[in-house]
């Protein structure tokens, strides 16, 4: 009898120390949320952008920030036009930033339609690859837009600029 007691005296010492840790566990969290609260204020949050919070698309504020690209030429398909040969472009300006990310936009859609085109073995449509794909394809996107020189963005922002 004396080792069922032992045992049952052990299994409550066990239980009532994993209480203990989980009321000390719950107690350090609430004073956590609680020092956390009122530090942060909507203004914060709120972020004065074009974009909503959690948004994941990948903007291109701060690509360009030498001196040099304040005096860029047009390049890619931009370079063509009789425009782009006597004005330049400053590649730091917010309306280059909104014209890459238009660029950007037409890129996607390429990108999409030749990912279409990719036939796939069964077994692989699983709602997590489909959006681990969709991120995949969003960042090779970005990184064409910022790499390739279409030239896009400068024909907008040329067309814009006048």
């Amino acid at each position: 009898m004396t080792g069922i007691t032992q045992l049952s005296n052990l299994t409550q010492t066990n239980t009532m120390m994993a209480n203990v840790r989980q009321q000390s566990e719950s107690n350090k969290f609430a004073d956590l949320v609680n020092s956390a609260r009122g530090t942060v204020s909507s203004e914060q949050v709120v972020t004065r952008d074009t974009r909503l919070n959690g948004d994941c698309a990948t903007d291109f504020s701060g690509t360009f920030q030498s001196e040099s690209d304040k005096t860029a030429r047009a390049s890619g398909f931009a370079a063509n036009s009789a425009k782009a040969q006597t004005k330049t472009i400053d590649k730091t300006s917010k309306l280059y930033e909104k014209s890459m990310e238009l660029e950007s936009f037409f890129v996607k859609m390429m990108v999409d339609s030749m990912r279409k085109t990719v036939t796939k073995a069964n077994g692989e449509n699983g709602f997590a690859q489909k959006m681990y794909e969709d991120m995949l394809y969003d960042e090779y996107t970005t990184a064409l837009t910022k790499n390739a020189g279409f030239g896009i963005a400068d024909s907008i922002y040329l067309e814009l600029s006048r």
